[in-house]
Order: C-alpha cells, then sequence, then structure tokens
C-alpha cells in the first residue's frame, strides 16, 4: 500500500470517527426536549437527560474534527483549497452550528427560569440539526459530483445544494445522527428513559429507512449518486442498509449495545461510500473526471515529515477516547452526577 493510500485511508478514518462521536452529540443536542426524565425530576431538571449522557465526552469528540483538518491542510493541500472554497456556505453553517450548540449547552445551567431553559432549548437543537443536515447535504454533494470551472475549481450554486437528491442525504443523515444520538441515550439512561429513547431510535431508523430509499431511487433512475465504482458502492450501500436494519432490529428488543454498535457503523459507512465509491477520485464530477489523489495530495518528502506527527498523534487521540469511555463507563446517575 502506498504513502498516499494510508494518508487517505487516515483522513477517512477521522471523518468517520468524527460522524460516530460527533454524531451521537448532534443527535443528543437534537432529541434534547424530547427525551427528558420522568414524573418530578423531569419537572426539577427541565428534561436534560439527553445531555447528561453527553456530558463526560462533550467537546471531547470534535478531537477528531480537529485531528481530520489538519491531515487535510498539511497532506491535502489542494483538496483542502478546493474543497473549503466550493463548499464554503455549508463549512460555515457546520461552524457556526458548532459554536451555537457549544455556547448554548454551557450557558443552558446558568439560566434558572423555565422560559429562560426553553431559549437555550432551540439554540441546542439547532447547534445539533445545522451541522447534522449541512454534513448530509455535503455528503450528498460529493456523490453527486459538483460542477468544475474551466480553471480546474468547483463552485457549488443555490441548484446544486437544493436538488432532490442532495437534500434527501440532508434529511438522511439528521435522521442518521438523531437516531444515533436515540440509541446513545438509550445506552447511557435508567430503565425508564432507555425505554423511552428506544422508542424514539427505532422510529426515526424507519425514517432513516424511507428517505434513504428515495436517494436510491433518484440514483437508479439517473438522478442521484454518480459513482465511479458502482459495484464497490453498491455493495457499501447495502452494508449500510443492513446496519440500519440491524439497529432497528437490536433497538427494538432493548438490546442497547449492539443497537448502538450497529448505528456506529450506519454513520460510519457513508465516509466510506464517498471515499471507496470514487476512488482515486476525491471530488468528482457528473461528467467522470476530477481531482484524483495524486493531483490532490502534497510532495512525498512532506508525506514522510508529516507520518513522523501522524506516529504520535492517532494513538495519541485513540488513548485519549479510549480512556475517556472507561471513566464514564456505565448509565447516568450510577458513575458520575448531572452535568447540565
Amino acid at each position: 500500500m502506498s504513502l498516499e493510500t494510508v494518508w487517505l485511508a487516515l483522513l477517512g478514518l477521522l471523518l468517520a470517527g468524527y460522524f460516530v462521536l460527533g454524531g451521537y452529540d448532534y443527535g443528543a443536542q437534537m432529541l434534547h426536549p424530547f427525551l427528558g426524565r420522568d414524573g418530578e425530576e423531569e419537572k426539577r431538571t427541565s428534561g436534560n437527560a439527553a445531555l447528561d449522557a453527553i456530558a463526560p465526552f462533550f467537546l471531547g469528540n470534535e478531537v477528531w474534527l480537529v485531528a481530520f483538518a489538519g491531515v487535510l491542510f498539511g497532506a491535502f493541500p489542494h483538496l483542502e483549497g478546493t474543497l473549503l472554497s466550493g463548499l464554503y456556505p455549508l463549512i460555515v453553517a457546520i461552524l457556526a452550528g458548532l459554536v451555537l450548540g457549544n455556547a448554548a449547552v454551557q450557558l443552558r445551567r446558568r439560566s434558572h427560569g423555565a422560559r429562560g431553559r426553553r431559549a437555550w432549548d432551540v439554540l441546542i437543537v439547532l447547534g445539533g440539526g445545522v451541522p447534522a443536515v449541512a454534513w448530509g447535504l455535503v455528503v450528498g454533494l460529493l456523490l453527486r459530483g459538483v460542477p468544475r470551472r474551466a480553471d480546474g475549481s468547483f463552485h457549488i450554486g443555490f441548484g446544486d445544494v437544493f436538488s432532490p437528491f442532495v437534500l434527501a442525504c440532508g434529511v438522511t443523515t439528521a435522521l442518521l445522527f438523531a437516531a444515533h444520538g436515540a440509541a446513545f441515550v438509550a445506552l447511557r439512561s435508567g430503565p425508564e428513559l432507555a425505554a423511552k429513547a428506544r422508542g424514539t431510535a427505532a422510529n426515526l431508523l424507519v425514517g432513516v429507512a424511507a428517505v434513504g430509499a428515495l436517494a436510491l431511487l433518484l440514483t437508479l433512475f439517473g438522478a442521484g449518486a454518480s459513482m465511479t465504482n458502482r459495484a464497490t458502492s453498491a455493495i457499501i450501500a447495502a452494508l449500510i442498509a443492513v446496519a440500519l436494519g440491524a439497529a432497528w432490529w437490536y433497538v427494538t428488543r432493548g438490546n442497547d449495545v449492539l443497537a448502538f454498535a450497529a448505528t456506529c457503523c450506519a454513520t460510519a459507512l457513508p465516509v466510506l461510500l464517498v471515499g471507496a465509491g470514487h476512488y482515486p477520485y476525491l471530488l468528482i464530477t457528473s461528467a467522470g473526471t476530477g481531482l484524483d489523489i495524486d493531483h490532490a495530495i502534497t510532495d512525498d518528502a512532506t508525506l514522510k515529515i508529516l507520518s513522523g506527527f501522524g506516529v504520535l498523534v492517532v494513538p495519541t487521540i485513540l488513548a485519549y477516547q479510549f480512556w475517556s469511555w472507561w471513566a464514564f463507563r456505565g448509565r447516568t446517575g450510577r458513575r458520575h452526577p448531572s452535568y447540565f
């Protein structure tokens, strides 16, 4: 395996890790007002159970996004320049949602009145929903293909973002992140709240399948994804369907661990679909040409220098993530107090 392929795999791994870990953050934020506690505890805490579930990991999961951006800037400078400039409005929406959601979660705990908490709740939902939809739109655009100018740059117009296929991808991703978040809340919460979260996750997974099927139909009729490697793409799409089916099966039967594992697979596989489905292209046009890995990656000397840092940084990120999960294992309220 060439060094270029290794770095591309690392780029995909970091983005997939962010989708999995940041995805349940977004999902829990979106579901926060709907997954409250029961009885007097719900009235007293104003329904912050979903935030309690993600509290020990909140902000820490953003490390994966920072690492992804670092690899993108360092190892794929030509892709970074083209991608960020072409997707500028969506990138700004993602970053704005991150800032808005993080600030709202932190400031909500300082609000003592019910009216003030409701205002922060709206911002928390937007802070989770806006990045989730925007990431889905990005995935849809990359799958469908982006228009390329004569100078080789890509420009995303209003009609490209609001095409039926791209919009379907945006809605599918938002619903998937919400279902992923519900599965995580079920895994982390007590019996009564876990049952409520399972029912929410099951309904959301049905929605994911329905809107995802629409995106697939659009592709079959020539108005959807334009894949370079169709056989590989079909296999990965089938794996996504299997993961969604497994998630629904396990969540309806109360197996929270396997249900969450299945939603983890479902949120990570779209990244593999974009990468493996278009390889060796990183950006594709509907005409079947685009920016390939040889033209997107930096020179060999820089890659070798970066590899030395990568050997240290990547294991550190994995060790930190493992430690945080181990330190805060168990259900909310048993091993740590309420945070938000």
